[in-house]
């Protein structure tokens, strides 16, 4: 089978695609015939300590074999999912994995938009409401909201109830609005002028904005980042793959109450194109391996 590997920490340019056996799914484990892997942006960053690696931990693909104790997952199955960081991902034509990351892929996307979902998603949800602890009718101010993980927090936070505001760049305030945010503000402003009262900030972009912040909140509101520790008592995370959690958000998807980025294609042959392409400037969407 054919596996992408980091053989090098030169971002793109360390990249190869090499030929490797076919894993065995393990007890309590699926071999996964993967269809397509998604690239989250600087990922190939993460694992420069342990090289040889492989990268992309979001996949979505079709259960080929099902190793000793499994239930609850057969063969045939579209599955999707994202994998911890700290071991290989998933840019390979099969990858074994533990059958308690996997979840019944959305019924109603292509297998290229459902595996650029569940990093992006799963974080907003983390971030919104294990993090922010976030209620129905409360204010959430999400920076970013036209990311990757932005817009899926928009999403979230509005079917929840909240009152969504959200900061983007000029170019993308009627997108925020059409993804449910009852007001947008334009990231060049100064937006803790006229923004107070607020019940959770949910940051994706750290820098200044995040350190004005704070100042937006009410007496006992949340502040939660994902670019970087925050100031005052703020929680910073790294998301975590949790089953029950992206279950409930194909169950989304597939309601039509979440709508999913575009994605950029490439071929799993291309990947240093691929890679070299999710760290262009100002692109929108993310970039996904077509495997299968």
């Amino acid at each position: 089978m054919r596996v992408v590997r980091l053989r090098a920490p030169r971002g793109p340019e360390g990249l190869v695609v090499e030929e490797a056996d076919r894993p065995a799914p393990g007890p309590k484990e699926a071999l996964v015939r993967v269809h397509a892997a998604a690239v989250t942006r600087g990922e190939l960053q993460w694992p420069v300590d342990r090289l040889p690696a492989i990268p992309s931990h979001e996949l979505s693909g079709v259960v080929e074999d099902v190793g000793p104790g499994v239930a609850g997952v057969a063969a045939g199955d579209k599955v999707f999912a994202v994998t911890p960081f700290d071991r290989d991902g998933v840019a390979a034509d099969y990858v074994a994995l533990p059958v308690e990351l996997l979840v019944a892929g959305p019924r109603t996307l292509g297998h290229a938009e459902s595996a650029a979902i569940p990093l992006p998603a799963l974080t907003a949800w983390q971030g919104l409401f294990e993090h922010g602890r976030l209620a129905a009718d409360e204010r959430v101010l999400i920076d970013g909201a036209a990311g990757a993980v932005g817009r899926f927090a928009v999403q979230l936070a509005r079917a929840h109830g909240a009152h969504v505001i959200g900061i983007a760049s000029a170019a993308n305030l009627a997108v925020v609005r059409e993804l449910g945010a009852q007001a947008a503000l334009d990231a060049a402003t100064r937006f803790d002028d006229g923004v107070a009262h607020v019940d959770v900030v949910f940051d994706t972009v750290g820098g200044e904005r995040l350190r004005r912040s704070s100042g937006v909140l009410r007496p006992g509101g949340r502040l939660v980042s994902i670019a970087e520790e925050p100031p005052d008592g703020g929680v910073y995370f790294v998301v975590e793959p949790n089953r029950d959690q992206l279950t409930s958000i194909a169950r989304l998807l597939d309601a039509g109450e979440l709508q999913p980025a575009s994605v950029d294609v490439f071929p799993l042959a291309a990947a240093r194109e691929a890679y070299a392409h999710s760290l262009e400037p100002g692109r929108q969407g993310k970039v996904v391996l077509v495997v299968g």
